[in-house]
């Protein structure tokens, strides 16, 4: 399922709207005339994966696919206009550089100074995180006397000033500048005890450190809304029919599995052991990987993810049926995709690559990705047929054949006498490429924002500004 699918009738649903303010009179051209004339939306955001990054299928985040497809509704095209931090967030929308600021805003006082508020259009959960294995608190009062952190400038400051405001004069805390390390790292490292962070911030960060857990949620989320340009009332007043809806049609719901997807975890140690291997094993495999992703074309971090999956990087690995290696190829694949030493790294990686290459060749071009990739590596992982047999058994049932989240649902199906002694290619340990898939994913999301210097993908318009 892609997000395209949504697009058409929130544009229909939209244009009645639009109208008044694209041909209304006036010396100067409405928000809505300016950004139709240009052909572009410029959003301004931050590059975080709650709002946007660069991921191995190209932009991704919640606030990119939202804007996307508010772009789309307005049939022009979405710029990203990066900004290193939210005070240049706000000169961007002051100055007219950005059209809207979409980046998990909570709009205050100063905020308003800057734009115009949108409607609320989410609500997130606000966490009080500590490191494992710490006596846990239940309360704000048992921050008393603790160290805790917060992010300069964020929401999570403005709550704990309101907090202290209100009656809770005992709370105390450091505010780590942007350019300093993440809350998160502070709690893990024992550098202080408490960190109070966004809960779908968190859900993206635990892979990175597993040591930390959640204490407690406070009991009020916070509103997020969109700012745009002070002049522009006929695209604030677009843009809060927009989330109206996305809201009644499910796009917003759609968009929230599709990040919690982005954002899917793994068990403790797990987490723990990938975390090392980052630090201690993938150095020396990363040259490999991507020389075998410029030649086969597939992200190298898409490729690492599949090896740590099939071998957790381990050159001796093997198993029961004779696959060998880091991405743990058997002899008939080594053989099909021209590889003679499957204990040769360079070789192994390289005919990994060729072979998911080719797999992923075989799923329609039509389907979007990700959803292709994800066909793709379940097919890779049980065979094209059996997931043939699966998406045969998905459409049989009214569901979507070329989406990842129905297929998925009717692949352990196939372990089900009842279910495949219909299928052409019969019985299939469904669950495993389910979970093969849902373990890639996981470790791909780390993979994509650790240490990387993110930027546009090729073919993104990036704005001068």
């Amino acid at each position: 399922m892609t997000a395209n699918r949504w697009w058409p009738p929130v544009a229909a649903a939209l244009t009645a709207l639009l109208l008044p303010g694209l041909t209304g009179c006036g010396s100067q051209p409405s928000g809505l005339a300016q950004i139709k004339a240009r052909g572009d939306l410029r959003m301004a955001t931050l590059n975080e994966p709650t709002s946007y990054y660069l991921g191995a299928h190209g932009p991704q985040g919640f606030e990119y696919r939202l804007a996307r497809a508010f772009a789309d509704s307005l049939g022009v095209q979405l710029i990203i206009v990066p900004a290193r931090d939210r005070s240049q967030l706000r000169e961007l929308i002051s100055d007219g550089s950005a059209d809207i600021v979409a980046a998990q805003l909570t709009v205050d006082g100063v905020w308003k100074r800057a734009g115009l508020a949108t409607a609320t259009y989410q609500e997130i959960g606000q966490l009080v995180v500590q490191r494992r294995g710490h006596r846990p608190t239940q309360n704000i009062a048992g921050l008393t006397g603790a160290r805790v952190v917060v992010r300069a400038g964020s929401p999570q400051l403005e709550l704990l000033r309101g907090l202290r405001a209100s009656g809770a004069s005992y709370l105390a805390w450091t505010e780590l500048p942007r350019e300093q390390a993440d809350p998160l790292d502070w709690v893990s490292t024992g550098d202080a005890d408490y960190a109070i962070v966004d809960a779908n911030e968190f859900h993206f960060a635990r892979h990175l450190y597993p040591d930390v857990i959640v204490a407690f949620t406070l009991p009020d989320p916070r509103a997020v809304q969109w700012l745009v340009r002070r002049t522009a009332l006929d695209l604030r007043d677009t843009a809060n029919a927009f989330f109206g809806v996305a809201r009644d049609s499910g796009l917003l719901q759609q968009l929230t599995r599709a990040a919690e997807a982005e954002s899917s975890g793994f068990e403790y140690l797990e987490a723990r052991r990938f975390q090392d291997d980052i630090v201690s094993t993938l150095p020396a495999l990363r040259p490999l990987f991507e020389q075998a992703a410029a030649s086969s074309g597939v992200d190298w971090r898409l490729l690492a993810a599949v090896g740590y999956q099939e071998s957790h990087w381990d050159s001796h690995a093997s198993s029961g049926d004779g696959a060998a290696g880091i991405m743990m190829l058997t002899a008939d694949t080594a053989r099909s995709v021209g590889v003679s030493d499957r204990n040769d790294n360079r070789q192994n990686i390289n005919g990994g690559a060729a072979y998911f290459a080719q797999v992923l060749q075989m799923i329609p071009a039509r389907i979007a990705e990700p959803n292709r990739t994800w066909l793709a590596l379940a097919a890779y992982n049980v065979g094209f047929g059996h997931l043939e047999d699966a998406r045969v058994l998905a459409q049989s049932h009214g569901k979507d054949a070329d989406s990842w989240a129905d297929v998925s649902q009717y692949l352990p199906m196939l372990a089900q006498e009842r279910w495949y002694a219909q299928a052409r290619r019969g019985y299939a340990r469904g669950w495993e490429p389910v979970r093969f898939v849902e373990q890639v994913r996981g470790f791909l999301a780390v993979l994509e924002w650790y240490g990387d210097d993110h930027t546009p993908a090729p073919g993104l318009v990036r704005s001068p500004f």
